[in-house]
């Protein structure tokens, strides 16, 4: 997962001596700490470390851009010591970068370790198809040779010494279509309008003279994309030898369709990115026969194709979890694979689809990128993008990012602390306070970070109270609660260690560290208190570089390439505490290799073997014995997304899903017995997005053919990123991207915002599914003072009624069976459970608002008589609850019951001094006679607005106690109303309650002229001006104001 935060850095760059036919940056690469940017008559290598520094650079003069022509294409070999240019001209340029012993001097005491470079032309020459007016491809590479596309379709081959090998022709149209992309109804998500099927499209040959518009080279997978003019792209088969046998790239299959512009492979997970000229980006899945897997695009966000334009460039995250994508005509976007919206620099808060671009010399908020995307590259740890604008020869722009790689690799993390890591400091969501989640910017001390930039490795402790955190060279440790650093004493004891992965073991942080000298690799064993060569408990050689690690308990899983899984057991002999250091044994416990064809795992967690409570009492098991036993079972989740079981016993395996990105196992890990989500197995998260696993409820929990219950139920809004849970609370923590703007800054700030989602509902679901009602309201009960219970409540009673409602409308053709009388429905189940709990008359009503009348007496007949509901409310004075339910009332038993509760509901809030909510009660009773049916099928779909859509629809008119019908001609509940509102104006005339009586009236639209002048000789006669006059100054407090307002000095 990659975040924005900050501000994007502005890069200078240097502009040439003469004006370019090309207002573009021909050149944009990020290698080993470097970057070269190679523009129409200049080449500028820069440092793309901490500091960002100028190296060298190299301006051709102007007779050598008139002789030679300006730079047109260009290629910098993998070991960054020669770059190859290809001017207008069709001159070969060669230069050789030679680094000096000049150091660069910024700032400090330590040394940057940054020098100066010079670059030199070791070659110039003309190519030999200078004079065939052809027109050439973006070059690529390997050490050794270079290959370029041509416009007659061809490729040619040239040496990184200058020897020209001449081009040779390929041959799209010999390769297989047969098998090309999937057909889109397999698929389930859609593809945008106006698209053909790959069918339509299968037959149309590539000629010869199509020219190659772009190259893509991924050695890894030996494998060349050709994209050609005409939008086709076909795959080629590479040589082991890579590029130097040309003779052996052949054609595999055609891909996409035929509106491709650019393309990028993911060499480790397999995937090829398409851009397309439609503004969408494609992604195939390379490992089974390139078949589509998703399109991500704008669209779902109100963006077309004709805000965007098409896709320019694509740049896949070091650890191709991610990508960008730029779009020709305005900004970029970073998306997950699982197809989340990460960042994008397209404003969208208060602007409408259509919305203009806004020009940087008008005085309003600048949007970044605005002009559309050239190049793009991220660098090689992930925390910098590097981007060029369109038609920009000024700069280069750096947006810095945050990285959470959760459940991969050899670095652990927890689900209660949730850490975004930059590239020096560390991004914390404060948890603490439920009702705002906040994002901590933790910085790294600067001695540590200026030496061993940029973080490398992030673990958590399980309780999230510490966090341990490696650079390029030895750790620092973090205490969340006593805001402290804890680093090594002596700095050589901290250069000597390479860390590779983290774990925490209790109170112990592991260490996977790399032996430069030898090129081996060690486990080492530090207590949290004390990080000194003295106080390693235990050194542990392993026997080759782990692939992934995990830990539970006192048990360490390594695993090393292909599929070799040791599991370690650690024995403590002796107390760990802040004065002594325990001797610490390490012993192999098992050993399992695997053979198997799948994909590398990216991460493997251990799965506690739990039983059930009552299961685990009648065998007299003491809970000590039961958590020490070693687990028998892990969750494996390979690169590309399958996420399954091993059983470490017999060493198989069982599929169990794919498309995941992440996991979290939740089982046995909490010790805590305020844990919410204990029934759960795991978590998962991927482009279904959150899956929440239960175990089975059969005797053998672990059973194949009945292993898990899936939910599917909850789901994640496609712009937040889930990042960990809470236990304690029963949410999923995720984060997603905000803009904040500033009159004095060009670009807006990103920052990342935290958002909470609970799961709390679909716990509480699952276990009255399986009919475990006490264990469910433990659960409840443990939650109750949680600010997210009320609402948990509701969708848990809204999921289920639903539910309830779909299978009726599904058997209503069907005759069902006679019910059982001792069988209750999974309905009454839920309100049985809420209406322990005061939150029940709200829950029931709010819900009801929700649902089609149609239904509600399936709901009351479960939850309880409407009138026993609003009598319960009215008598615990909640009388804006129980004035939700004289809708529910008038529908399930009549008018007459509803003006009844109305009319008594009307007196109690009059009595309160309630005139918003009597106002609506009066309207209510003024329109329930001969309007009640016409009014109650208006109101059968509920709104948000309390009461006011459902009663009183802008269409009608008002009526008025006045002006309406005579006393004689009004309805007996009509006159009422008026008896009980005169009755009360009366009430507060006599007390002379004047703001009482002008909210009265401005509340219930009582007519108080028409009431004054029949009240004259009445209620409404004063009988002493004077000391009325004077009660009313005090009733509101006239004097204080005048005193108030001969105070201020005169003018």
């Amino acid at each position: 997962m990659y975040m924005a935060y900050g501000w994007p850095q502005v890069i200078p760059l240097e502009q040439g001596l003469c004006p370019s036919s090309q207002q573009r940056i021909i050149y944009f690469k990020v290698i080993n700490r470097l970057f070269l940017v190679v523009s129409p008559s200049t080449l500028e290598l820069w440092s793309s470390s901490q500091h960002k520094v100028r190296l060298g650079k190299y301006k051709r003069h102007a007779d050598s851009l008139e002789r030679e022509g300006e730079n047109l294409q260009a290629v910098w070999s993998p070991d960054t010591k020669l770059i190859a240019i290809l001017t207008t001209s069709f001159f070969l340029h060669i230069f050789k970068v030679q680094f000096s012993e000049k150091r660069i001097q910024i700032g400090g005491k330590q040394p940057s370790g940054l020098f100066l470079a010079n670059i030199t032309l070791v070659l110039s020459e003309q190519v030999p198809f200078a004079d065939k007016e052809l027109t050439v491809s973006n070059f690529v590479s390997d050490n050794k040779h270079m290959l370029l596309g041509l416009s007659n379709g061809s490729l040619y081959s040239i040496s990184w010494k200058g020897e020209f090998y001449g081009a040779f022709e390929i041959d799209p149209n010999s390769c297989d279509s047969s098998d090309t992309s999937t057909s889109p109804n397999s698929l389930g998500n859609g593809f945008a309008s106006g698209r053909a099927p790959a069918g339509s499209v299968s037959n149309h040959n590539i000629t010869r003279k199509t020219a190659i518009v772009q190259l893509e080279l991924c050695l890894l997978m030996r494998l060349l994309f050709v994209l050609y003019s005409d939008g086709q792209l076909v795959s080629f088969s590479v040589s082991k030898r890579g590029l130097k046998q040309v003779e052996y790239i052949k054609p595999e299959k055609k891909l996409g369709f035929d509106d491709a512009v650019c393309t990028s492979v993911a060499s480790d997970q397999q995937i090829l990115a398409v851009g397309t000229r439609r503004g969408v980006v494609e992604l195939y899945n390379l490992a089974e026969s390139a078949s589509l897997i998703r399109s991500v695009s704008l669209s779902d966000w109100g963006y077309s194709m004709d805000e965007t334009g098409p896709v320019s460039c694509i740049a896949w995250t070091p650890d191709n979890s991610a990508f960008a994508v730029g779009w020709k005509l305005r900004g970029l976007t970073v998306w997950s694979v699982s197809g989340c919206r990460l960042m994008s620099t397209i404003r969208q808060n208060g602007l409408s689809v259509s919305s203009p671009k806004v020009k940087p010399n008008q005085d309003c908020k600048y949007e970044a990128l605005m002009n559309g995307t050239s190049l793009m590259q991220w660098d090689e740890y992930g925390y910098k993008l590097y981007v060029i604008e369109e038609e920009s020869l000024e700069r280069v722009i750096a947006f810095s990012f945050g990285k959470c790689c959760l459940s991969r690799g050899v670095s652990g993390m927890t689900y209660v602390r949730q850490v975004i890591y930059g590239e020096d400091r560390l991004l914390v969501v404060q948890s603490e306070d439920m009702d705002e989640l906040r994002i901590l910017h933790l910085n790294l001390p600067v001695s540590y970070i200026s030496q061993n930039w940029p973080i490398q490795h992030v673990a958590a402790s399980k309780d999230g109270l510490h966090l341990a955190v490696a650079g390029l060279h030895g750790l620092i440790l973090y205490d969340i609660q006593l805001k402290k650093w804890r680093v090594f004493g002596d700095i050589t004891q901290e250069q000597k260690i390479q860390c590779k992965g983290l774990l925490w073991l209790g109170k112990i942080v592991v260490v996977c560290n790399y032996i430069d000298s030898s090129n081996t690799y060690e486990l080492l064993f530090y207590p949290r208190y004390h990080l000194d060569q003295s106080s390693l408990l235990c050194r542990k050689p392993l026997l080759a570089k782990p692939m992934v690690m995990d830990v539970y308990k006192d048990h360490i899983l390594v695993t090393y390439r292909p599929f070799d899984v040791h599991i370690f057991h650690v024995r403590l002999l002796g107390e760990l505490t802040h004065s002594s250091t325990p001797d610490l044994q390490l012993s192999t416990v098992r050993e399992l290799s695997i053979m198997t064809a799948k994909s590398h795992p990216a991460a493997m967690r251990f799965i506690p073997d739990r039983l059930p409570r009552e299961l685990a009492s009648d065998n007299h098991i003491s809970s000590s014995e039961f958590l020490d036993t070693q687990p028998a079972r892990c969750l494996i989740l390979r690169i590309n997304g399958e996420l399954s079981l091993l059983d470490l016993d017999d060493g198989r395996e069982r599929e169990l899903t794919d498309s995941v990105e992440l996991f979290w196992v939740t089982c046995g890990q909490s010790e805590e017995k305020a844990s919410l989500i204990e029934e759960v197995s795991w978590l998962d998260y991927g482009h279904r997005g959150m899956q929440v696993w239960y175990p089975s409820p059969g005797a053998d929990p672990f059973k194949q053919e009945d292993f898990l219950q899936l939910d599917p139920e909850l789901e994640f809004d496609r712009e937040v990123y889930p990042l960990g849970l809470l236990p304690n609370a029963g949410v999923v923590v995720g984060v997603s991207q905000r803009m904040s703007f500033s009159a004095c800054t060009e670009f807006p700030c990103f920052e990342p915002s935290p958002q909470a989602q609970t799961i709390l509902h679909c716990l509480l679901r699952h276990l009255l599914q399986r009919d475990k009602t006490e264990e469910a309201l433990r659960l409840a009960q443990l939650s109750a003072e949680k600010p997210h219970f009320s609402h948990c409540l509701e969708l848990l009673l809204f999921t289920v009624f639903d539910a309830e409602v779909s299978r009726q409308n599904a058997n209503k053709k069907q005759v069902s069976g006679p019910k059982h009388a001792g069988n209750c429905s999974p309905l009454e189940k839920t309100c049985d459970l809420i209406r322990n709990f005061s939150e029940y008359l709200d829950v029931v009503v709010s819900v009801a608002r929700k649902t089609d009348g149609r239904y509600w007496a399936d709901l009351f007949s479960a939850a309880g008589r409407s009138t026993e509901l609003f009598e319960e409310c009215f008598q615990r004075r909640w009388y804006r609850t129980a004035a939700c339910y004289i809708l529910v009332i008038a529908k399930l038993e009549g008018p007459a019951v509803s003006q009844y509760c109305a009319l008594r509901l009307l007196q109690a809030t009059l009595d309160e001094s309630l005139y918003d909510l009597a106002g609506e009660l009066v309207r209510f009773l003024l329109r329930s006679g001969k309007e009640y049916d016409q009014a109650s099928t208006d109101s059968e779909r509920p709104s948000p607005r309390f009461l006011g859509y459902f009663l009183f629809r802008s269409s009608y008119n008002k009526p008025s106690l006045d002006k309406s019908n005579s006393l004689k001609e009004q309805s007996a509940h009509i006159a009422s109303v008026k008896s009980i509102l005169e009755s009360h104006a009366s009430y507060l005339m006599s007390g002379k309650e004047l703001s009482k009586l002008v909210a009265f009236v401005k509340g219930t639209q009582f007519d108080l002229v028409e009431y004054l002048q029949r009240e004259r000789y009445g209620s409404a006669r004063l009988e002493n001006f004077a000391s009325g006059l004077e009660l009313i100054g005090q009733k509101v407090n006239i004097l204080n104001f005048l005193s108030a307002q001969q105070s201020f000095p005169k003018r």
